[in-house]
């Protein structure tokens, strides 16, 4: 208990500076709350394996603030988090962005009922889980941001989730490595920038794709 109890006073000052450096002024109740799901996430993970991430020193920045480096990007809804994962970006997202309803999507069982558990545990009324894959979601031009971290390419992930943006909506495709080869292949009808993204503890490089359909101009 007296570990625990170290990570999260740990946690809380990571996660209060890590936000500062990113100028991202998040109210001290939803940071408790960010801490909360990092809490049982940390817990179920020694059992279920939802993530890699077994050192909880890392946990802040691989995790909480990994996800919430893309927030400035997140201006409406709905959202639709594909292959979510341990809810990741989507849980965080979705802490920060009450306003904003959230799709969170995965087709592995073991991984949506953790996260439909934090769903209830957190009280999150603006999250919903699907336990799907992208493909067989029938919601044509729901969503006006679909985000992916750490899911297939590029272009997988536009070719998977298109059919569920609605027309002047946006992916934000989550990356390490800067993926010019990536954004070289999609297909002409899509444009795409890609933003360096800047994680305090993190020392790997992240990168953000914003991509979109190119408008017609006649």
């Amino acid at each position: 208990m007296r570990t625990q109890v170290n990570y999260q006073v740990a946690w809380l000052r990571q996660l209060a500076e890590g936000l500062d450096v990113m100028h991202l002024p998040i109210e001290s109740g939803r940071q408790e709350t960010l801490l909360a799901f990092l809490g049982l996430l940390e817990k179920w993970n020694r059992t279920y394996n939802l993530t890699a991430v077994r050192d909880p020193r890392q946990m802040v920045p691989k995790h909480l603030l990994d996800s919430l480096s893309i927030l400035p990007w997140v201006d409406k809804g709905p959202l639709l988090d594909v292959g979510t994962g341990a809810g990741l970006p989507g849980i965080p997202l979705a802490i920060v962005r009450p306003d904003i309803e959230c799709t969170l999507l995965d087709s592995n069982g073991k991984k949506t009922r953790f996260v439909r558990q934090v769903v209830t545990d957190l009280g999150l009324p603006n999250v919903e889980v699907v336990h799907s894959r992208a493909e067989a979601l029938q919601r044509p031009g729901h969503y006006a941001c679909i985000t992916a971290r750490a899911v297939a390419t590029l272009a997988d992930v536009v070719a998977c989730t298109r059919a569920l943006l609605a027309g002047d909506g946006k992916w934000l495709v989550m990356k390490g490595a800067r993926p010019n080869a990536e954004v070289a292949e999609l297909p002409s009808q899509y444009q795409a920038e890609i933003h360096p993204l800047t994680v305090p503890g993190e020392v790997g490089r992240r990168h953000l794709v914003v991509a979109s359909r190119v408008r017609s101009t006649g």
